[in-house]
């Protein structure tokens, strides 16, 4: 009689230790703080593009009751604008904020998720990595350089960039020098022209002082604040070589893992959050900047002739068939990307593209 008393009274016991065990870790959990370094591709605190990490920061820190601090650092202060991924993937820092185009070398499948040429628009983008299986092909495809990727921000459509000369036919880009990554500097590359990477802290003073001809980066609200109009006379649209690109915030994937639960979530909603507000801010923005460059300092703003666009389609589409053919992730990114395009492009036909068409007329 005094066993069967006794068993059940251990058993009972032991249970109460197990709870009072597990809440001891959920308390020192919940007290724990975590403190994190997030390296950026962009000068520090640059409209827009600079400012977005800091907002995830700020969301971070006062959704999680300060329990999670991140510190933001400006390209070139801890590592290289270009250095970031390698920083994240090593380890050296916990988070990055950049654009995916940038590491084609290493990873060239990861210009999907930035922006291809006449490829998905920023709302567009945003649908395939939320709802067409985009999130997990990237998630994929930077498993094995031990980060988790996040969107974190986005530009909207693009201008094709600053000249300081005019382009009237595809002779005027044969050999000319222009800054522009991912696979739009590959078509510019096909077409006779020479394709440079520089950060964009750089590019003023190499298209001031003639290192480069011609540069892209981002729209009016940003080329503004760079004074792109004083050492370039004419501003060409469209953006046909990033028509939605996507930004990123990439994160050690075993940092990434040692998270509780719930700070994982509070980072995928403030990234969320910044992906949206991004976009809303380009939008609302630039235009006021383009009248300004061009009713107060003169800048002439010109469009791209149809068959030099046309020809840049024809290089796009032949570069990007090939890529698929020669590398099987780049494939299956492709495939996915195509199919998501040309179904969101027939729905738009009816819908964005009809009504966008008739309100403008």
């Amino acid at each position: 009689m005094k066993k069967l008393f006794i068993l059940p009274l251990i058993l009972l016991i032991a249970g109460c230790s197990n709870k009072e065990s597990d809440s001891e870790v959920d308390i020192i959990d919940k007290d724990k703080t975590y403190n994190w370094r997030l390296v950026t591709s962009w000068p520090k605190n640059y409209p827009g593009l600079g400012m977005a990490p800091e907002r995830i920061a700020d969301l971070v820190e006062e959704m999680s009751d300060g329990q999670m601090k991140i510190t933001v650092y400006g390209a070139g202060e801890q590592v290289p604008a270009f250095g970031v991924f390698d920083a994240v993937s090593s380890g050296s820092h916990q988070m990055g904020h950049s654009g995916g185009y940038f590491w084609k070398g290493k990873v060239p499948a990861a210009q999907f998720f930035t922006s291809v040429p006449f490829g998905l628009t920023a709302d567009e983008i945003n649908a395939w990595v939320y709802k067409g299986g985009g999130l997990e092909l990237w998630r994929e495809v930077y498993e094995p350089f031990n980060i988790y990727p996040i969107p974190a921000g986005n530009t909207g459509t693009q201008m094709f960039g600053w000249f300081n000369k005019e382009i009237n036919s595809l002779d005027d880009i044969k050999g000319l020098k222009m800054r522009i990554p991912g696979i739009g500097g590959e078509v510019l590359k096909e077409a006779g022209g020479i394709p440079v990477t520089l950060p964009g802290g750089e590019l003023y003073t190499a298209l001031q002082t003639g290192v480069i001809d011609a540069t892209e980066w981002v729209g009016p609200y940003n080329d503004l604040t760079f004074g792109f109009h004083q050492a370039a006379k004419y501003y060409y649209y469209p953006g046909w070589h990033e028509p939605g690109p996507m930004l990123e915030l990439i994160i050690n994937i075993d940092a990434w893992n040692s998270l509780p639960k719930h700070l994982q979530v509070i980072i995928e909603t403030a990234a969320k959050a910044v992906n949206q507000e991004m976009l809303d801010e380009y939008l609302a923005m630039n235009n006021q900047a383009l009248i300004e460059l061009v009713e107060v300092h003169g800048v002439e703003l010109r469009k791209l002739p149809d068959d030099v666009i046309e020809e840049f389609r024809e290089i796009s589409n032949k570069i990007l068939e090939d890529l698929a053919k020669e590398d099987e992730t780049i494939a299956k990114v492709y495939e996915s990307y195509t199919d998501f395009k040309n179904n969101v492009s027939a729905y738009h036909e009816i819908s964005e593209d009809a009504f966008i068409e008739s309100r403008n007329k």
